[in-house]
C-alpha cells in the first residue's frame, strides 16, 4: 500500500502535461502512486500519459469517455490504494518535496487532512510567483478542529494544495458531484472535508505552484451558469444528511456561498448575468426567510450587497457594475443609501419577531 495516491484528472492539455508529470514524476516522496484520468483526450495527453507509463511502474491510467471532472475524480478515489489522497491538476506543478512536507505532517499528527499553502503561477511572458497565503501563521503546525476555527471554510477551495485520508473521505462519503459538463466541481468536495473532519493539520510551506496562464477569465456557455449553484444544492443535502454538522455549519455556508455566487457572477458574460441574479436573489431570500442566514458572518458591506441583491436584482447589476469595480469610491454609501442596509434590519426584526 503506498503511502499517498496522487489524482492527476487529464483533459487536452498536452501543452502543460509533461510539466506536470514531471513534478510528480521526481517527488522526493517517492512511495507513492500516480493515477492519471484521461477524461477521453483528443490531443496530445494519452500518448505523453503513455510515456510515462512504459517509464514508471508508480503510473497508473484510468481511460474513459468524456465525461466530466467529477466523475473522472470519483474514479480516481474509487482506484486509490494509498493511506493518502493527494490532486494535482493536470496544468500545475508540485514543489518536488511537495507530498513529502504534507505526509510528514500528516504522520506527525495523525491527520484526516493536511494542507499547505502555494504559489500563483505564471509561465509568460517569463516565470513569475505569488504566495497566496491561505494559511495563516497560527493555524500552522498544529492540530486544528474547524468546528472551533472554521477559517479554512472561508478560504480558496483549492482541494490541490492538500492529503487526505482515505479512510476518512470512505467513512464520511465524500465524493465529487458527478454533473457532466460542470465547473466548481471543488467547492462541494472542500466543503465536506472541512465539515467532517476534527482533526486537520496546516503549513505556510507552499507545495503547489497554480497555474495562472490557463486561467478562464469569462464564462460564456449557459450550461455553465449554475454550476456553482449545483455545488451549493449538494452542500446543502450533504449537511441535512448530518443534522449536527448543519445546526454548525450552515450559516458559515451561506456566507461561503454568497461570496462563490459573486465570484461566479463575476465571470460571467453580461448576457447571462440577469438571469443567474434572479435565482440568486430568490434564494437568498428564502434562506434569510428560513433562518438559515447569519448576519453576524457577513461585514458591513456584504450586508448592504445582500439587502440589495435580495431587494433588486436589476438595481444590484447595475449598482455593481458601476460603483463596485476596483478604483471607484464611495461604493458603501451608495449601497447603503439605495435601501440595501434598511432591507436587511427588516429581515433581521422580522427574524426576532418570529422567534
Amino acid at each position: 500500500m503506498p503511502a499517498v495516491s496522487l489524482l492527476i484528472p487529464i483533459y487536452n492539455v498536452e501543452k502543460y502535461l509533461r510539466q506536470c508529470l514531471d513534478s510528480a514524476k521526481d517527488q522526493t516522496l517517492s512511495d507513492i502512486e500516480i493515477i492519471c484520468i484521461n477524461d477521453g483526450s483528443t490531443d496530445g495527453s494519452r500518448s505523453i500519459i503513455q510515456e510515462y507509463l512504459d517509464a514508471d511502474p508508480r503510473f497508473r491510467v484510468i481511460d474513459k469517455p468524456n465525461s466530466g471532472y467529477g466523475v473522472s475524480m470519483n474514479m480516481g478515489l474509487d482506484a486509490a490504494t494509498g493511506d493518502y489522497i493527494g490532486i494535482l491538476e493536470s496544468d500545475d506543478i508540485f514543489e518536488l518535496d511537495g507530498l513529502e512536507k504534507l505526509y510528514n505532517i500528516a504522520c506527525k499528527f495523525d491527520a484526516q487532512a493536511v494542507k499547505g499553502d502555494f504559489y500563483l503561477y505564471w509561465s509568460k511572458p517569463e516565470v513569475r510567483r505569488e504566495l497566496y497565503h491561505v494559511i495563516d501563521e497560527d493555524m500552522a503546525d498544529k492540530l486544528v478542529n474547524p468546528e472551533d476555527d472554521p477559517r479554512i471554510l472561508y478560504r480558496k477551495a483549492s482541494i490541490w494544495s492538500a492529503i487526505y485520508r482515505r479512510d476518512f473521505l470512505e467513512k464520511n462519503s465524500i465524493r465529487f458531484l458527478e454533473t457532466p459538463g460542470a465547473s466548481y466541481q471543488d467547492c462541494g468536495f472542500n466543503f465536506k472535508v472541512w465539515v467532517m473532519a476534527d482533526r486537520v493539520a496546516f503549513t505556510t510551506s507552499p507545495i503547489l505552484n497554480y497555474r495562472q496562464d490557463n486561467e478562464k477569465s469569462s464564462v460564456n456557455s449557459p450550461g455553465k451558469v449554475y454550476c456553482v449553484c449545483d455545488e451549493h444544492d449538494e452542500i446543502d443535502r450533504y449537511l441535512t444528511q448530518h443534522p449536527n454538522k448543519r445546526k454548525r455549519f450552515k450559516g458559515i455556508q451561506e456566507r461561503v456561498k454568497y461570496d462563490n455566487y459573486m465570484w461566479s457572477y463575476d465571470r460571467l458574460a453580461s448576457d447571462l448575468r440577469s438571469e443567474f441574479l434572479q435565482r440568486a436573489s430568490k434564494e437568498f431570500a428564502h434562506d434569510i426567510e428560513v433562518g438559515d442566514v447569519d448576519m453576524d458572518l457577513f461585514e458591513e458591506w456584504a450586508k448592504a450587497d445582500l439587502g440589495l441583491l435580495v431587494n433588486n436584482p436589476r438595481k444590484f447589476d447595475e449598482f455593481r457594475d458601476k460603483y463596485a469595480k476596483p478604483g471607484k469610491v464611495n461604493t458603501f454609501k451608495r449601497y447603503y443609501n439605495i435601501g440595501g442596509m434598511k432591507l436587511v434590519g427588516k429581515m433581521l426584526k422580522d427574524k426576532v419577531r418570529r422567534q
